[in-house]
């Protein structure tokens, strides 16, 4: 009788653990970025991942939660960012062509290409910022971030 107890508690016990674990582990999700639509495979693809209100934009990359860079495979290019707390997110991406980790200008629009969470294009009316570029990770997930040249 003592060694079925034994046995029932620490099946118990072992079965809780891994529940536990199991849960546990979707407290900290992953997020996969897929960029498409890259003009060439010159360069890198830099990701910029923000986790605040106001982060957005960010030309010259100083308010960013975490930034990787990628490199760029038949005109696509991939990075996951890991252990990440559940919470609401915005990317911002750069085909730095030239690897400065800058965005080149022109007269008004980037030469390189850009692109943004939730975005296709961008433009006057339609400018990114953090509010319209977030989205809410609460599991592992990937997105697809549309690559914008002007």
């Amino acid at each position: 009788m003592k060694n079925i107890l034994l046995i029932s508690f620490t099946s118990f016990v072992l079965s809780t653990s891994m529940t536990f674990d199991r849960a546990y582990s979707n407290m900290n999700p992953s997020l996969t970025v897929n960029v498409e639509g890259l003009r060439n495979s010159r360069g890198v693809v830099q990701y910029a991942l923000y986790d605040r209100e106001g982060s957005l934009p960010d030309q010259k990359f100083k308010k960013y939660h975490q930034i990787r860079t990628s490199s760029i495979s038949d005109g696509k290019s991939s990075i996951t960012f890991t252990d990440l707390t559940l919470g609401t997110y915005a990317i911002s991406v750069l085909h730095d062509e030239d690897k400065n980790g800058k965005i080149e200008m022109g007269l008004l629009l980037p030469k390189e290409g850009i692109g943004f969470s939730n975005f296709k294009t961008i433009g006057l009316s339609n400018r990114p910022n953090f509010s319209k570029a977030s989205f809410v990770l609460v599991k592992d997930s990937t997105i697809v971030v549309n690559m914008i040249y002007k």
